[in-house]
């Protein structure tokens, strides 16, 4: 990608974000100057990640950028949960969501600030850490994960009206409970199958993962769209753009920089071993599931 289409992307990024942010705030709390909660919060994400850009482009560093992603949400979490207090909106399904991203999210970034650091780098930055425009893409891009990736919990946590604690709010807190859980083994899984094989010549085919290919990314889909869930009947009107959460981290991971390019690296590696090509035709793309025998 040339400099001018990555300044492109950035600016098409923003302005969406903008956009996006003010057709669901329309019932947002009211911040100085009349500015909607949910613009205010979009406004902070995109900051963290541009001021986080200066470090890590003077030192060309990806190292901690999966870090400074996950804690923002932690922290933006929290900080949507105190305007809800402080305007008396807060509920049960405020505290629910705000522990659901706070657990989740200091769960994944220790986890991938540790990989970071044991493998010494991240691949697919391997390139553009060193031209400023696109590395400056990626770190708005990231600001896009996480404002689109947890629109709901934004949405419900800067909104004027109080969240009733109701079915929709159990049900989808089971999903995110069984999602987390799901991602979690994974996660423990793959990490002690590549403790026990550092040469890194054979695909992990254990636990989860002789069920499914990327199990992870399963467990990532089902949290957030569990969390998606807890809002049904609360959203009103544009609010039901927090759809666009799971629709988008289904989009990412399956079509995007998830599942694509995981499959792309194995294929280069192992493409060519008719046993990992049974393991491809017979093992479940996501959802863990009793293989397939041909």
């Amino acid at each position: 990608m040339t400099a001018t289409k990555a300044n492109l992307t950035t600016l098409a990024a923003c302005l969406a974000l903008g956009v996006l942010s003010f057709l669901a705030g329309h019932d947002s709390i009211m911040l100085m100057c009349s500015v909607p909660a949910l613009v205010g919060l979009m406004i902070l994400i995109v900051a963290v990640q541009w001021v986080a850009f200066i470090p890590a482009w003077i030192n060309h560093t990806e190292k901690f950028y999966d870090l400074v992603g996950t804690q923002t949400y932690v922290g933006v979490a929290v900080i949507g949960l105190v305007l809800s207090v402080l305007f008396g909106t807060a509920g049960w399904h405020h505290y629910m969501l705000v522990g659901a991203v706070g657990i989740w999210g200091l769960r994944l970034g220790l986890f991938l600030f540790r990989r970071v650091h044991q493998t010494g780098k991240d691949g697919r930055f391997d390139t553009i850490k060193f031209s400023f425009a696109r590395f400056f893409m990626a770190w708005t891009a990231q600001a896009a994960w996480i404002f689109l990736t947890a629109l709901p919990v934004w949405i419900i946590v800067s909104s004027d009206r109080p969240s009733a604690f109701d079915i929709w709010v159990v049900l989808g807190t089971a999903l995110w409970v069984i999602g987390f859980v799901i991602e979690v083994v994974a996660d423990s899984q793959k990490s002690a199958f590549r403790a026990a094989h550092p040469d890194g010549e054979q695909w992990i085919d254990e636990g989860l993962w002789a069920m499914a290919q990327h199990p992870n990314y399963f467990g990532e889909m089902l949290l957030w769209t569990g969390l998606c869930i807890t809002g049904f009947g609360f959203y009103e009107g544009m609010q039901w753009l927090a759809l666009l959460s799971p629709a988008f981290v289904y989009g990412l991971l399956r079509f995007g920089s998830g599942v694509p390019l995981l499959q792309e690296r194995a294929q280069k590696r192992w493409g060519n071993d008719p046993d990992f090509q049974r393991y491809r035709t017979e093992t479940s793309l996501l959802l863990p599931w009793p293989r397939r025998r041909s």
